[in-house]
Formats: C-alpha cells, structure tokens, sequence
C-alpha cells in the first residue's frame, strides 16, 4: 500500500513562537491518519520547538531547510548535521529550487549535503526539477537525470532506500502555476525509473512540489507515480495545513 507524506516548507516564516503556536493549533485538528506521514521543515530557530511540540506523535518528523556538509569550522551562518540533529532534526531538504537558483546551490554541493545527510544518520529530501525555459526547450527529463546523477553518484541499494525525493518545477513554486498530475506523474516515471537503475531495491517515496493547495490536491494524489507533496504557501496556516494534510483519508 502506498503511504503518503505531506512535507511543509515553512522557508523564512514562523520563529519560536509562531511555530510554537502552529503546532498546538494543527494538532488540536488534525489526529494522525493511517497511511500517512508528516514532514515540517521550519527555520533553524524553531526547529527544536516544533520536534519538542510534536514530540509522541508518531507520523510526524521535523527537518532542516538547510544543512552544511562539513560537521564543524569557520561557517558563519551554516548548521551542521550534527547541529540540526542535536535540535530535533530528523533530515533536511538539498537542492532546494532556491537554494539552487538564489542562493548559487552546485549539483556537487547537493551531492556533498547528501552524503553528510546519510552519515549522521538522516533523511535527505533532494529536490529536483527543470526552470520554465529548460521545459520550453524540452529539456525537463535530461535536467532532471542530471541532477540525479551528481546528488546521488556513488550510493549503494541501502543508502538510496533512505532517500526522499521531491520533484519541483521552478516555474511552478510560488507562482500560483501547477504541473498538471499527468506532467508531474510522467517526471516522477522518470525518476523512478532512474533509482531502478541505480539500484533501489524499495519504492523510493517521490513527493511533487509546487503550488500546491487544498484546491489542487486531490488531483495531484489520485496519480499512483505520486507518494505525497511538498508544500510551501499552502502550509503557513495550521487551518489550510490541516486541511490539506486530511485530504481524501
């Protein structure tokens, strides 16, 4: 049976407090459901207050938006694995569309935080996906292996199972634009089909990200290529997350 996870991104919203605040909130409406996993991934600030707020509830893991790949030094402004996992974390997003295409964020830098990520023990959710020129120019699936090859080179059947994927057309995060379920159903074919190659033995789960909302993913869901969503907008209000996170149980 195939076992769905609803990622937040919450990016640079909710501190300690609001966060704090959040998940007393959106634990009073929404109870676990069967089949169905939970992903926060709050700023750095509040990722010990939101893994202490969750802490019993089973279905539910707090991650990082960010970790560097060395565990100590002269990084001003980075956090470590070791750092992140003291705090409460259980993994961290890689490649994020804006760290890649804002913050400069290299395929080799992906690769880098992929292997410190495994190391200490924890889930990488690696992001991929093509910009609104690159899937203009028919160029989506050749981007995408790309991406796969330098993030994931090297690891063994083992480390691959423990990989999270999320596919996230740039032109589609924050612009209120989707890929349709068939468009992102045909790219998650694709990134499965090249986890086959590489060895993955388990169904690697492989979330779509992009604008996604209570309007959208019903839709989204009911393609069998999709296991979950990672969400951005859409998960800034415990309500609309609540909401979302019950769709169709």
């Amino acid at each position: 049976m195939r076992r769905l996870v609803f990622a937040a991104n919450w990016k640079m919203h909710h501190g300690p407090s609001a966060a704090r605040d959040f998940v007393a909130r959106f634990s009073e409406l929404a109870p676990p459901v069967p089949g169905r996993s939970l992903w926060f991934f709050p700023p750095a600030p509040s990722i010990a207050v939101v893994a202490n707020a969750l802490e019993g509830r089973a279905d539910a893991q707090v991650g990082a938006q960010n970790v560097h790949w060395e565990l100590k030094g002269a990084f001003t402004g980075e956090t470590s694995t070791a750092i992140a996992r003291d705090a409460g974390a259980r993994g961290a997003l890689v490649g994020h569309s804006e760290r890649r295409h804002v913050f400069g964020e290299t395929d080799d830098v992906t690769r880098r935080k992929v292997g410190a990520l495994l190391a200490a023990g924890m889930t990488p959710m690696l992001c991929v996906g093509e910009t609104l020129e690159q899937r203009e120019a028919g160029e989506t699936d050749a981007v995408v292996r790309r991406q796969l090859d330098a993030a994931l080179a090297g690891l063994d059947a083992e480390a691959l199972g423990r990989l999270l994927i999320a596919y996230e057309p740039v032109w589609a995060i924050g612009t209120g634009r989707n890929a349709t379920p068939a468009d992102a159903a045909a790219v998650h074919r694709v990134i499965r089909a090249d986890l086959a190659g590489r060895g993955a033995r388990a169904r690697v789960p492989i979330l779509y990200g992009g604008s996604v909302n209570t309007g959208n993913v019903l839709g989204l869901l009911a393609e069998e290529e999709l296991d979950g969503v990672l969400v951005g907008g859409a998960s800034l209000d415990p309500e609309a997350w609540a909401e979302l996170v019950a769709v169709g149980a």
